[in-house]
């Protein structure tokens, strides 16, 4: 080896890096536009710059506390929490009932879901509050022409009010016994083998097993479930039934002020569904304990999928 090279000296320290962060002019100008538009409808909302005035939070401060509009509110509500348990009850069922090793039980289970899930929950409201045109009395009892125990008229026995409740429990059954079915099968089915190892029951595994564990899959959905609802009673407007879209439009009949009368409406809607927003919130978190966080993003993902549907 040569005495140059032994006598060389060793490199330097290398000198640092200078990392340049990429420029993404994209996203300014995204955040800019968004900016301007959010701006202008904030000034054109608060200022009310048009030529017809047309938000007139007067109008809308006047009638926000107004007596029918909380009216129609806590109608709103006590329907919302009939309905949902309506259809909590009858998607349990179903669900179990989805799942029957019998074909002719899970058949039954699965046309319905079918069906109440392939018509418009518009078109249920109206063919149950007009059920009179197509039955003048309803009979219960023996079928086939035997004894009828019970006769009444269709108009009596199913009003408005029971119409409107029946066809928002009804179709909410349907969507949430594919809710409750998902829970039930993410259980595995190792545990329900081994509760049939010791002498149980399918409806005691399903009651003391399965249940129990599918609610942490179960729950979040539902809380979904429960705003789509309440928003889908402003459809029994069409029946006349006493809700709050249908109060504020009893109102501007008698006023026109149809604006700011429906921006009461959209007040009350959103007030009660961001409480049942932050209900939900709290409830994920508690039925998310004990999952690490992939789990949890992935169940988030599954809730949300479960519980979410477009409009009806």
């Amino acid at each position: 080896m040569a005495t140059s090279e032994l006598t060389e000296k060793p490199p330097g320290r290398p000198e640092d890096i200078k990392a340049v962060p990429v420029r993404r002019p994209g996203r300014w100008i995204a955040a800019v536009i968004v900016l301007i538009i959010a701006a202008s409808l904030i000034r054109s909302a608060i200022l009310d710059t048009g030529p017809n005035k047309g938000f007139q939070w007067s109008i809308v401060g006047h009638y926000l506390f107004d007596a029918n509009v909380l009216h129609g509110a806590v109608v709103t509500i006590r329907l919302t929490a009939l309905a949902m348990a309506i259809g909590i009850v009858l998607g349990v069922v179903l669900a179990v009932m989805r799942l029957s090793p019998n074909w002719l039980v899970s058949g039954a289970s699965w046309v319905y879901i079918w069906f109440f899930r392939g018509t418009p929950l518009l078109v249920q409201i109206l063919f149950w509050n007009n059920i009179g045109a197509l039955y003048k009395t309803i009979v219960l009892g023996v079928p086939f022409g035997g004894p009828g125990l019970i006769h009444a008229n269709p108009n009596s026995l199913i009003p408005t009010s029971v119409a409107v409740v029946l066809a928002l429990g009804l179709n909410e059954g349907a969507y949430m016994a594919e809710i409750v079915r998902a829970g039930i099968i993410s259980v595995g089915e190792g545990q329900s083998e081994a509760a049939q190892s010791l002498g149980m029951g399918r409806l005691q595994i399903m009651r003391l097993i399965v249940l129990p564990q599918a609610i942490r899959v179960i729950v979040p959905p539902t809380g979904n479930e429960v705003i789509s609802m309440l928003k889908n009673t402003s459809l029994a407007s069409v029946v006349a039934y006493g809700e709050l879209l249908y109060s504020v439009q009893l109102i501007y009949s008698v006023n026109y002020k149809t604006i700011p009368l429906l921006l009461v409406s959209v007040f009350w809607y959103l007030v009660m569904t961001s409480v049942l927003y932050v209900a939900q919130y709290f409830i994920e978190r508690r039925y998310g304990r004990g999952f690490t966080r992939a789990e949890q993003a992935g169940l988030r993902e599954r809730w949300f999928a479960l519980g979410s549907r477009g409009a009806t």
